[in-house]
């Protein structure tokens, strides 16, 4: 049919019985949702009656498919392995094995480099991302021979390298890569030279590693060392899934991560001035010197590995106040004995000077210096990240969460208490990464600020934190996030000395804080306003819930008037499993009333699709329901996401988040839930056909039916069984809507007891689709 092919890759298992291993035929049926059966074509009944043997009908053939293709493909006979030339006196076949040389294959316009997106870098270190892997060739003294000869690699960071600390780490050499650890593989052999194809775990610990290549012999004799005269450098790696700090929008990677020059807004709201400001990460030294930064922080190598560590180090060393680190904030207005705040245009100066002067802080910076410096540093080490500017910025002294002006009993103010202060305007940055140290939902855009405004755990620095808790109102999430939500999204309140001394509120101002908070767009040098991200539009229910939801946990938490009652309860039910894929996703939500008067309420919904690291992508759909309920009444609402409105949006996992917020009018009562479900995949059916006996040939049918109404492009099938078969692909094609594919494996069992053939499908419309059958293999 049209669209539909087959191949496969991959060879069967070889049993233990001579010759019982036949090539592995696979046979693929799809048949089409609402399509007539078709009878077997006159050319096809020909060509099977001419070669029977390459055509076999099976049962029931011609009665139940619509559609068949089988290959045939013997099994893949192994290369020769080279033999070691030997002379006369057979000198080189006992000779030790050891290194001449290592080539790191680091040059820029090498595939190493331009693979890992680190050829921008000066110079010609090898300079790779983790979870990704890299070549490199060996020269020895002789051709290696797997049989007889061992090798391995240690890579070394840090002053004192341990294993259990990840900072040594030990590189076997393996037949087959696989993800998520260290590995090395021979993949070419010429002669004396062998070139490995190396792979790193996506939480390996970045920085600087020494390599030392390990040979010897499989008989135990001593091993010789070898140690590169080039040094391998490791960084966060945004192109890659499993990282934390994965990206997945390439126009968004090569604006935060590649660009090295940027725009940083300063003024005030209505009058935004902007001043371009070089980044500089990829130039001569840079990279030497933000490794610099992080080795001056004593900040321990094993959590070099860790985003959120790392990010909050950077964030205390780009001041000097404590740590002796990049930049001496001064906003006195004499800079004589150094730079002016103002005259800097970029990063690279700053850091080449702290680095050359062996850590001696700059004179001198402010807020947008400091941010500047802290984008530079954060993209060079891999981490996606934006300078960011608030205007109208509040600097919340008290951890009130409140802009607080106190007055005298006549109204004048009282200057030793009016320490909180709100700034024209305060640049900080976002960094991109997952946080799986808080609860899903909270990844994505971090807020991180260098300037030193307030300690954070004993120190001048401040975030991550999640942007996503900070326009909740969820300060209690680490880190610093009060912090940053009282500058972009605290109450001024107006305060005024008793006669007997105590305080009383006599105004308040709601809108007085984070306007216009603004960064460079991704692509153009235009201004993007990203005040959306920081908090609800001024004045609507759900900013007013997110502030004095934030104010109960500060210093002062009856700021806001507390509800009279909280008797009202809102949960989210979902029936059976949860829902399917490709179908309307419906849940319910339940509403409470506990108490013996009426209550009304308008709940405002939002679902947004979730990676499964907890990084939100963006929103689906937003609604707000009222709901009016009779004392002790019970009320259940049905909630509905059509599949046309999330058809385009899922992500790997096809996680969603449903965030539900409102206030009850009669009590003041704040409603909250967040509730995290899953569209459900349809599995793969495996049944296994015939006797399973070793040595003997069985068969086992695979059937998938494709739950949306769009064509799958390009499925894949993936097929193992340990003892069974050896894993192989078998490329379907395009399956139609609603279509159902029919699979036939035949294979020769090799180990008699209790196995698992497996199998998945490998398709970008459609993750998490899987099928396993248990087959127990009787002895001959």
């Amino acid at each position: 049919m049209p669209g539909e092919r087959l191949t496969v890759r991959g060879t069967s298992e070889v049993g233990r019985f001579p010759g019982a291993a036949p090539p592995t035929r696979v046979e693929v049926t799809i048949h089409k949702e609402g399509e007539k059966k078709q009878e077997e074509g006159g050319c096809r009944r020909w060509f099977r009656k001419m070669c029977p043997c390459c055509c076999k009908p099976q049962a029931g053939s011609g009665k139940d498919v619509t559609d068949r293709v089988e290959v045939v493909k013997p099994p893949a006979p192994e290369p020769p392995k080279p033999k070691p030339q030997i002379d006369d006196n057979n000198e080189m076949e006992e000779m030790m094995l050891s290194v001449r040389s290592v080539d790191l294959l680091s040059s820029k316009t090498g595939q190493n480099r331009q693979e890992h997106h680190t050829d921008l870098y000066h110079g010609d270190e090898l300079i790779i991302r983790r979870g990704q892997t890299f070549q490199m060739e060996l020269e020895l003294n002789r051709p290696f021979n797997a049989d007889t000869d061992k090798l391995h690699l240690d890579l070394k960071t840090g002053p004192l390298p341990m294993v259990s600390k990840g900072t040594h780490v030990i590189v076997p050499l393996v037949e087959d890569l696989e993800d998520e650890r260290w590995e090395a593989k021979i993949v070419e052999q010429n002669g004396n030279k062998v070139k490995l194809s190396v792979n790193s775990p996506a939480k390996a610990v970045i920085g600087l590693y020494g390599l030392t290549v390990t040979t010897g012999s499989a008989k135990g004799e001593a091993a010789t060392t070898h140690d590169s005269s080039k040094n391998i450098v490791m960084l966060f790696n945004p192109w890659c899934e499993e990282d934390t700090v994965f990206l997945d929008d390439e126009e968004e990677r090569n604006e935060y991560v590649l660009n090295d020059t940027g725009r940083i807004y300063y003024g005030t709201e209505k009058q935004i001035g902007a001043r371009t400001w070089n980044f500089g990460q990829f130039q001569e030294g840079m990279l030497d010197a933000c490794l610099f930064v992080l080795e001056k922080s004593e900040m321990p190598p094993s959590g070099r590995g860790d985003s959120v560590n790392v990010v909050r180090v950077i964030s205390a060393m780009i001041n000097a106040q404590d740590d002796l680190g990049v930049l001496v904030g001064n906003w006195s207005g004499n800079y004589s004995d150094g730079v002016s705040p103002t005259a800097w245009s970029g990063s690279v100066e700053i850091l080449r000077k702290y680095h050359a002067c062996d850590g001696t802080p700059v004179s001198y910076g402010q807020c947008w210096v400091f941010s500047g410096v802290t984008t530079t540093v954060l993209r060079c080490l891999g981490i996606p990240a934006r300078s960011v500017t608030n205007f109208q910025s509040a600097h919340d002294t008290d951890v009130s969460l409140t802009t607080d002006v106190y007055f005298d009993e006549n109204m004048e103010p009282l200057d030793y208490l009016n320490s909180d202060s709100v700034w024209n305007f305060h640049v900080w940055n976002d960094c991109w990464m997952a946080r799986p140290d808080l609860p899903p939902g909270h990844g994505g855009w971090q807020a991180v600020d260098s300037t030193p405004q307030e300690t954070s755990q004993g120190t001048f620095r401040c975030g991550p934190a999640s942007v996503n808790a900070i326009r909740s109102g969820q300060v209690y999430l680490k880190h610093d996030t009060p912090f940053v939500f009282a500058e972009v999204n605290s109450d001024k309140i107006y305060w005024q000395r008793n006669l007997n001394g105590t305080f009383s509120q006599i105004h308040s101002e709601k809108k007085a804080v984070g306007h216009e908070i603004s960064t460079k767009a991704v692509g153009s040098d235009e201004r993007a306003d990203i005040t959306h991200l920081y908090k609800h539009s001024e004045g609507t229910e759900e900013e007013r819930i997110a502030v004095e939801t934030a104010s109960r946990y500060g210093s002062k938490p009856d700021v806001y008037s507390t509800p009279m009652a909280e008797d009202v309860s809102v949960e989210v039910k979902m029936a059976g499993e949860g829902p399917r894929m490709g179908a309307d996703a419906q849940l319910s939500i339940v509403v409470k009333n506990l108490s013996s008067h009426p209550r009304r309420t308008t709940l405002h919904s939002q679902v947004a699709v979730m990676y499964y690291t907890g990084v939100l992508k963006g929103t689906v759909k937003k609604d707000q329901m009222p709901v009016e309920l009779m004392p002790n009444e019970v009320k259940t609402i049905d909630w509905v996401l059509p599949y046309q409105q999330y058809q385009d949006q899922l992500v790997d996992q096809a996680a969603l988040m449903l965030t539900l917020s409102g206030r009850v009018s009669e009590t003041q009562q704040v409603l909250a839930n967040q509730t995290t479900f899953r569209l459900r995949t349809p599995d793969l059916n495996i049944e296994p056909l015939g006797e399973a006996v070793v040595g003997k040939e069985m068969a086992a049918k695979i059937t998938f039916t494709n739950p949306l109404p769009r064509t799958l492009k390009g499925v894949i099938f993936r097929v193992e069984g340990l003892g069974l078969q050896k894993g192989h692909e078998v490329v379907v094609g395009d399956v139609g809507g609603h279509s159902t594919v029919t699979l036939t494996e035949h294979f020769v069992p090799a180990q008699p007891g209790p196995r698992k053939l497996v199998a998945s499908l490998d398709c970008k419309q459609l993750t998490q689709v899987h099928g396993v059958a248990d087959i127990i293999v009787l002895e001959q």
